[in-house]
């Protein structure tokens, strides 16, 4: 059987047992490599979302309790999908968190809102 495997790294033929994947400790140490490094700049996007995310619900948040068009957050860079945890209310409601500052969808017609809200203590409970 003649199951020549080429190294995914340098393309080199890779010699030895039938489950080896890298012709080199180097060639796996640079695919390791790689692939953590891909994995942290997923994160550290998702974390330069989350921080840009409550930076502007912060600054429209002034009274503790504001509502505001969703059109004026989406274009601050605002993303919805990013939050780090929710606060359910007793009614159903779901707040979704980034860090200290919530925000809740509004949708009534014609316009969409975001009722923007800071955490507190008896939310814990």
């Amino acid at each position: 059987m003649n199951d020549k495997k080429n190294c995914p790294v340098c393309g080199s033929l890779v010699k030895g047992r039938s489950d080896k994947k890298f012709c080199s400790a180097k060639c796996k140490s640079i695919s390791q490599y790689e692939y953590r490094q891909e994995k942290e700049a997923f994160y550290f996007q998702v974390d330069k979302q989350l921080k840009i995310n409550r930076k502007i619900l912060k600054r429209y948040n002034k009274s503790g309790f504001t509502t505001l068009q969703k059109s004026e957050l989406l274009a601050e860079g605002f993303d919805p999908n990013f939050f780090t945890h929710y606060w359910k209310t007793r009614k159903g409601e779901v707040y979704l968190f980034c860090y200290d500052y919530g925000f809740l969808s509004l949708e009534r017609d014609p316009k969409s809102k975001f009722l923007i809200v800071q955490w507190q203590d008896y939310m814990a409970k």
